[in-house]
């Protein structure tokens, strides 16, 4: 049997509870939106994703295993898995030359609610955008780590990775951001 999550519910169950997965969902909503909102700037897509995040969340649930990392390493684990999926699928939309259509429509509120998140993490975009050069998985580790606030070793769960390996690799994304954003800052001047 699983342990709790750090919520006091047991994350297995969140699948199939619905008391236990709207505790959930009420525990991370913000977290998974701000999360979101890093990542893309649309604020259609950025409800849609976020969305998305929990309908995953309910089709995994029984697989979580607190000894691979908390609650949170998991849901952000989850959450990256959805977006990538959405880049894919928007890349492969674009190749064929579809445009995006249907998307539920958002009243003003929540519209304005959508752009002021992403608004706020415009400073976030633009780092993720000096990050391009590294290696995808050395990326993933650090923005779990320098981003979104998880441990190392949650981080290296999240990624199935040892916690050696992840601070051998943060070490080194490190020094190369801090390279590449002072070469592109110089350019700037």
């Amino acid at each position: 049997m699983n342990s709790p999550s750090s919520g006091g519910d047991d994350l297995t169950t969140i699948g199939t509870d619905p008391a236990a997965f709207e505790r959930f969902y009420r525990r991370h909503v913000e977290t998974i939106g701000r999360f979101v909102a890093r990542r893309v700037d649309d604020p259609h897509t950025a409800a849609d994703l976020t969305a998305e995040v929990f309908l995953a969340v309910i089709d995994s649930a029984a697989g979580y295993r607190p000894e691979r990392g908390n609650e949170l390493a998991w849901l952000f684990g989850v959450a990256r898995n959805v977006i990538a999926a959405e880049h894919r699928r928007a890349t492969r939309l674009m190749r064929a030359g579809g445009r995006l259509a249907g998307r539920r429509l958002l009243d003003a509120d929540d519209i304005a609610r959508i752009e002021e998140r992403i608004d706020a993490e415009s400073l976030a975009r633009r780092t993720y955008r000096a990050l391009g050069g590294l290696p995808e998985h050395t990326r993933a580790l650090l923005e779990l780590v320098a981003v979104d606030g998880l441990s190392l070793t949650d981080a290296a769960g999240a990624l199935g990775i040892s916690p050696v390996a992840a601070r051998v690799r943060v070490h080194r994304a490190r020094r190369a951001i801090r390279l590449a954003l002072a070469t592109s800052e110089s350019a700037l001047v």
